[in-house]
């Protein structure tokens, strides 16, 4: 039986802290979630009771610590409903997948005259790492723009798509604006066109559906700090096609099968691509917010979540002199906007007085910030602890920016 999105708050100890004298509004989820309890636990444990380097032990302690490590491999894979653990690769984070895909998928795949389509709604880091791709390869760099909504314009993407295509990298859901992208219509047609598609599902993954085979993606990069995990580990899925045929991202300990003075040869899925010590505590936690995730039923989740961010975007627009960006057919836990004639900084600096943590700036987008003519923006950004009061504060404490600001 799943649990009540209402008693989630429970479960996160920061949650009680005050910042300023005022009780913490945590409403900078898309930047990285808090951690419950659960997860918290599972990694204590791990250096408490049984911390040890994995795979290559025969003592208890790294049994253990690998059986685990392994387990929570599994449990990535069943999360995403990909079809083997083995297309499952431990990185630091989304940002580390997408770039050891542009490395070693560029290397093999990518030569000069070819070309690369990313999106202007883009995180820097699936942004930039195509683009130096492109200036190593001599490769066209191309990038899907988006309109008056927030929306990608897929039918400029359609004209796009091309013999000398060789990949196409989005988001699932735009950190900036919180546009929730069409990614199976863009499969379908990538595909259609024989072009292998990575999706960035760093703000996708908490909040919808995460099916890789569903979706039909070639790729899938997360991270764990941004679905109430650990900082420092992320993961990439990869059809195992593509992970087979592309060379080690790094190099060492752990990813070869042999070593000679001639030769190297290297280790099977997904180790060819994990070199060095790995974070053993890692993916514990993020097994850990697996199970923590997995304990809530995702369809009364989005519910929760989605009437939330629309209760606090219909109560931003009624006050006068708020700017929100973007009016997206679908939009996920993500509310962008600004005071007029307010810099975004202050008005962050103002709100935090208040207890009310909000991220400001260009949230690592500045094609789309370009685009939009404007230096940055207030984000607020839900999580399944959030609840109206987190909302009704926020809204409470841009009045009490306003009144400071007339002064």
């Amino acid at each position: 039986m799943s649990r009540s999105i209402l008693s989630a708050r429970a479960d996160f100890p920061i949650l009680k802290e005050t910042v300023n004298d005022h009780p913490l509004v945590y409403l900078d989820n898309a930047a990285t979630t808090q951690k419950p309890e659960l997860v918290l636990q599972a990694m204590d444990d791990y250096y408490r009771h049984y911390n040890a380097n994995i795979h290559r032990g025969n003592h208890a302690l790294a049994a253990r610590a690998t059986q685990a490590h392994e387990d929570a491999r599994a449990k990535v894979a069943r999360f995403l409903n990909a079809e083997d653990p083995k297309q499952i690769v431990f990185t630091r984070g989304t940002t580390e997948s997408i770039n050891l895909v542009a490395y070693s998928f560029g290397d093999a795949f990518i030569h000069e005259g070819d070309e690369v389509i990313t999106t202007q709604l883009e995180h820097h880091s699936n942004y930039v790492p195509w683009e130096l791709l492109c200036q190593r390869k001599g490769a066209k760099f191309r990038e899907i723009p988006f309109d008056e909504n927030g929306e990608l314009n897929l039918e400029v993407f359609k004209n796009m798509l091309n013999e000398r295509t060789r990949i196409v990298a989005l988001n699932q859901v735009s950190n900036s604006l919180g546009t929730v992208n069409p990614v199976e219509e863009v499969i379908r047609l990538a595909h259609a066109a024989g072009v292998p598609v990575l999706v960035d599902g760093a703000q996708g993954v908490q909040h919808l559906g995460r099916d890789v085979q569903k979706m039909d993606c070639d790729f899938y990069a997360f991270s764990s700090h941004k679905m109430y995990g650990p900082m420092g580990i992320g993961v990439l899925y990869g059809k195992e096609k593509w992970l087979e045929a592309m060379p080690p991202f790094l190099s060492g300990g752990e990813m070869i099968d042999s070593v000679t003075s001639t030769k190297v040869t290297f280790n099977v899925l997904p180790f060819k691509f994990e070199a060095g010590t790995p974070y053993v505590a890692g993916p514990i936690g993020l097994g850990a917010a697996i199970d923590y995730l997995e304990s809530f039923d995702l369809s009364e989740l989005q519910a929760y979540e989605d009437g939330l961010l629309q209760y606090g975007l219909e109560q931003l627009a009624d006050i006068p002199g708020v700017v929100i960006y973007g009016n997206p057919k679908q939009r996920s836990c993500i509310i962008p906007f600004n005071l007029e004639g307010v810099s975004a900084y202050d008005v962050g600096i103002l709100l935090d007085t208040q207890g009310v943590a909000v991220r400001t700036g260009q949230h690592c987008t500045q094609p789309i910030m370009d685009a939009l003519k404007i230096p940055g923006t207030v984000r607020a950004s839900l999580a399944l602890y959030n609840n109206k009061e987190d909302m009704d504060a926020l809204i409470k404490g841009i009045h009490r920016v306003q009144k400071i600001l007339k002064r």
